[in-house]
């Protein structure tokens, strides 16, 4: 049984609100359950100095925590002087999961910057990182296209990502932290709304899986990422 009673197959309630913030092109604030993440798009008409001259454009995104996100305050990382290592290895997935999803000479020599600050943290922030990141993206891609600076739609496809686990011995869709922090095995799973992978990070401790077990997972994972994409594009509309 579950902590939070859900089904095994049963994500936590998905709401989404858009365009919450003012001045950044595309914004939203996405729940999950208790996890909320603010995600904001910025575009700026030049990209890294490595691209220059390319044509191509470049998605890239920042990660980050409020001291009190968790139960007890973290420090600002800012007052450490640097990132830890999880921020960073979490922006860098951001970044190029949205990359995936991406027709980079679509978009034309420009940047986008998607920002990624979770207010609340009860598991799977970077999987609500980059689905909200994506709608984030998605908006202000439509500023774009309304405004006649970009003419072919680059966005090839809603990317979402969902966590999947082994919790008590049963495969379960969506942990939430008290599933998170007791389960032998979980993975992250990040799938473009056409079906394409883009990455699985999966790892058991304390436990160990086979292949039907994983099989499963991403299943769990496909259904997952499946209602996301109704969800985000919904949001999208309006």
């Amino acid at each position: 049984m579950r902590p939070s009673g859900r089904k095994l197959d049963e994500m936590r309630a998905v709401s989404i609100d858009t365009n919450v913030t003012k001045h950044a092109e595309g914004s939203c604030l996405i729940r999950m359950g208790d996890t909320h993440v603010l995600c904001a798009a910025t575009v700026e008409e030049r990209v890294p100095p490595f691209l220059k001259g390319s044509g191509l454009g470049w998605v890239t995104a920042e990660y980050g925590m409020l001291p009190r996100a968790t139960t007890t305050r973290m420090r600002r990382e800012a007052t450490a002087g640097k990132q830890g290592g999880r921020t960073v290895e979490i922006q860098r997935l951001i970044g190029r999961s949205l990359r995936a999803g991406v027709d980079r000479v679509a978009m034309g020599e420009r940047q986008i910057t998607v920002d990624c600050d979770v207010l609340q943290a009860d598991g799977g922030t970077r999987c609500a990182s980059i689905t909200g990141g994506w709608l984030a993206l998605r908006l202000a891609v439509n500023k774009l296209m309304k405004a006649g600076d970009i003419k072919t739609d680059p966005l090839i496809a809603p990317v979402t990502a969902v966590s999947c686990g082994l919790y008590a011995g049963q495969p379960v869709l969506d942990l939430d932290y008290a599933e998170d922090s007791e389960a032998g095995v979980d993975g992250n799973f990040i799938l473009r709304g056409d079906g394409r992978m883009i990455e699985i990070q999966m790892s058991a401790e304390g436990a160990t899986f086979s292949r039907a077990e994983m099989d499963q997972l991403v299943g769990l994972a496909e259904k997952g990422t499946g209602e996301l994409v109704d969800a985000v594009q919904a949001a999208a509309k309006g």
